[in-house]
């Protein structure tokens, strides 16, 4: 299995940053450029893509800013008008030409046309768009953005939920008894991890009380802030634990906490103990 053997290996920092450096330069519109970058580092698409995606995300943080300047959208609706027409692809078009994600560009128009307070929702359901070519050209940037808006929002929410199935499906076959983060929040605990043992296991003689899954790559800067969002309130209440990125990491993330009883692994370990 070609994803498995790539995801076992092993990413260092420099290497990372060779990655990141490529990254910074790739386009909206070029995603299938990815590929290469798979191939020269013999690293699996998925990890590349879980990489690319988060620094899609901070450059969306950064683009919004400026999107949200009244002059950006007026030159935005303006070059849009010139291009006005019947065809389906012309915002994505557009978008290519900006460096914009297609729906991003798309929301925008469509506060300009229907108002701010409908975006959201027409974004949605693109049916109740009231004109037809809007519509239909509002119904291909979903379809042919891959990085931002509701249907992306969906993915990662599913894929989140899917690799929390795949782990608790492993607990339960290797008989380690848990509380979900659902029965967590019903006896009263807001920051929960998704996983707390009911009896802790061992780990390469780390004790773990507690397992978080991400379905995602561990970055320095994404590490750093599920660790003062989620990790440490997780540490402060419950003790050590494990967390586990799907998509690999950074291996020199692990220097500064594995020494607190944070572990970090690419998948479930199958040679644990389980302590009485």
């Amino acid at each position: 299995n070609e994803y498995k053997s790539y995801l076992s290996n092993n990413m260092k920092l420099d290497q990372y940053k060779q990655i990141s450096a490529i990254l910074d330069g790739i386009k909206f519109s070029s995603i299938f450029s990815l590929d290469t970058i798979s191939d020269q580092f013999k690293v699996s698409k998925n990890t590349i893509l879980a990489i690319y995606s988060q620094h899609v995300q901070r450059k969306l943080k950064k683009l919004s800013f400026v999107c949200n300047e009244e002059q950006v959208k007026q030159e935005y609706i303006y070059r849009y008008k010139l291009k006005d027409g019947p065809d389906e692809n012309i915002i994505c078009d557009l978008a290519a030409e900006l460096d914009l994600p297609p729906v991003l560009l798309c929301r925008i128009i469509l506060e300009h046309v229907q108002g701010e307070s409908t975006a959201s929702s027409l974004l949605k359901d693109p049916q109740n768009i009231l004109n037809p070519v809007l519509r239909s050209q509002t119904i291909f940037c979903l379809e042919n953005d891959y990085f931002y808006g509701p249907n992306i929002d969906m993915i990662k929410k599913l894929m989140g939920e899917e690799y929390e199935r795949v782990l608790k499906d492993q607990l339960t076959l290797m008989n380690i008894s848990f509380k979900d983060e659902n029965v967590l929040r019903e006896q009263g605990y807001d920051k929960t991890p998704d996983f707390l043992l009911t009896v802790p296991i061992a780990i390469d003689g780390e004790v773990i009380n507690w397992i978080e899954s991400k379905a995602s790559f561990g970055d320095e800067y994404t590490h750093k802030q599920y660790l003062r969002e989620q990790y440490w309130s997780y540490w402060n209440r419950f003790g050590s634990g494990l967390i586990i990125y799907w998509f690999g990491f950074i291996d020199e993330l692990e220097n500064d906490i594995k020494d607190r009883g944070l572990l970090l692994r690419r998948d479930m370990p199958l040679d644990v103990v389980t302590l009485t």
